[in-house]
């Protein structure tokens, strides 16, 4: 889409830096906005010989502390462009407000798809298993990546990754809290109480779900793996259940609860788990702290959709639909809560 107003900037002032920075690159350059990126702005550009790139930024206005960091981004696409897993080539970083008002980092344009319903309506049939297969394999590429040989060790802290992460994101939805929940503070309460064991620490992508990934316009193959601004050491499984959150949401929230599967062609959540612990390596988690982390995961995304709801109450967020977060906050909550009373067997 064209830019909107409160994201333009001078493109005159990034023809210059590109052309200082970016090899290969002909002035002038054209700018388009993507229409989604709810964190960072994004954008795609043309430069004067027609070759395509693309552009994230830190959005414009009062941020929430460690949010946003197009820096962090950068370094963990261009460390993860010397392994097998897919990411778009890193170009140049920017941390001179001057040139487009905020902080931001080039790279490569995937040339390629986007897959926003998981019911993959675009794949035939036959062969939309093949896709969710390619999905969990390259997150078993990621975890398996040797994160100190890539010169990140000090990317994140090792171990201690579900309490620090219930930890920042209490406090994030705390300053952008805008209602009272009854199962956001239930939440807040007893997560902390009844952490996993289990500690294990590999490089995670943080949001990693099917509309993070550019796909091949024709094989089911990940081309690049996208939006990196929460990736640190982490927790496998953590990583592992958020993306089979999926099979748990309900179908208007855009979740496959309640779809006929089989009938679609698509798999069993229990089928990808066994998939990725296959590929990795790992036992297949116990019930029990299956569902420890799938509450974990809901009370974090209404974390995160607090946030962004809170973003588009000040006019910050950069995605057009930022605004219908705020209605999914309350309902996450309520089902990682409702996931709580059945693990106990009982109201705790």
């Amino acid at each position: 889409m064209e830019v909107q107003e409160k994201h333009r900037f001078d493109p005159q002032a990034l023809a210059r830096f590109m052309a200082a920075h970016v090899t290969g690159f002909k002035a002038p350059v054209q700018v388009e906005q993507f229409k989604g990126g709810q964190s960072n702005p994004t954008y795609r550009l043309t430069d004067g010989a027609g070759r395509r790139y693309v552009l994230r930024r830190k959005p414009p206005g009062k941020l929430l502390p460690s949010a946003h960091a197009v820096d962090r981004e950068f370094r963990v696409i261009s460390a993860l462009n010397r392994t097998d897993v897919p990411t778009p080539r890193a170009y140049a970083l920017c941390e001179d407000d001057g040139v487009v008002g905020t902080a931001f980092y080039i790279m490569e344009y995937c040339d390629g798809r986007v897959l926003w319903d998981p019911l993959l309506p675009e794949v035939a049939k036959e062969g939309r298993l093949a896709v969710y297969k390619a999905k969990f394999e390259t997150l078993a590429k990621l975890h398996a990546v040797d994160y100190v040989a890539l010169g990140l060790a000090d990317f994140g802290r090792p171990g201690s990754y579900v309490a620090r992460q219930i930890s920042r994101w209490g406090k994030q939805y705390k300053a952008s809290e805008t209602e009272k929940i009854e199962a956001m503070d239930k939440l807040l309460d007893w997560l902390p109480a009844h952490l996993p064991a289990n500690d294990e620490t590999v490089l995670v992508h943080g949001d990693y779900r099917l509309d993070n990934m550019i796909f091949h316009a024709s094989e089911p193959r990940v081309l690049g793996i996208i939006d990196w601004e929460i990736s640190t050491l982490g927790d496998p499984l953590a990583e592992l259940s958020y993306l089979c959150m999926l099979w748990r949401t309900p179908k208007d929230w855009g979740g496959l609860a309640g779809h006929d599967l089989a009938a679609q062609g698509l798999p069993a959540e229990r089928e990808m788990v066994a998939w990725y612990c296959k590929l990795s390596g790992r036992a297949v988690p116990d019930p029990t702290l299956w569902e420890f982390y799938m509450a974990y995961n809901l009370f974090r995304v209404s974390c995160i959709r607090q946030g962004v709801y809170a973003r588009s109450l000040d006019g910050t967020a950069s995605n057009v639909r930022a605004a219908e977060s705020g209605k999914l906050v309350r309902p996450a909550a309520d089902l990682a809560w409702k996931l709580v009373r059945d693990m106990a067997g009982a109201a705790p």
